[in-house]
């Protein structure tokens, strides 16, 4: 196993290459949402109405001050509302404002639109396999590093 999990991290390493490269292109020529923000976008978008930065942090991964950060980035770019929490005035509610959802519509099309160009060759059971296989392994990688139980602790 030694052997594969060195090949293995060696794939590893060249998709999240390929990612900062369609990242950087894509801030290039669709710099509606600054680089490095989309995906955080696309979390908040996925949570539910009205989420906390504290359950973003937790879900992305990411280190609460960096969430902050981005968060204060995408409200600035008009992307993301925050507004103080009724329940906890020391926290704040996060929203996609309507200009945050066209920009992910654009960006969610954009992202389609370069994957459907890089599988051009590949068939949908290919296609399909690897999305498969993609999204088992995420969840096998949060799982072994106990990511799934810090979600379950965030709520």
């Amino acid at each position: 196993m030694e052997n594969a999990g060195r090949e293995l991290g060696t794939r590893l390493s060249e998709l999240v290459r390929s990612v900062r490269l369609i990242r950087r292109h894509r801030a290039d020529v669709r710099p509606a949402v600054p680089i490095g923000l989309a995906g955080l976008l696309m979390q908040i978008e996925r949570l539910p109405a009205d989420c906390h930065a504290r359950e973003l942090a937790a879900r992305s991964g990411l280190d609460p001050s960096t969430v902050s950060r981005s968060i204060a980035s995408l409200v600035s770019h008009g992307l993301v509302e925050r507004r103080a929490d009724p329940a906890d005035k020391r926290a704040s509610l996060l929203t996609v404002t309507p200009a945050g959802r066209a920009a992910l519509t654009d960006t969610y099309d954009w992202y389609g639109r370069i994957l459907d160009t890089a599988l051009a060759d590949w068939t949908p059971t290919e296609v399909a396999a690897f999305a498969a296989a993609l999204g088992r392994f995420t969840r096998d990688v949060e799982t072994a590093l106990g990511h799934h139980n810090n979600l379950e602790a965030a709520r």
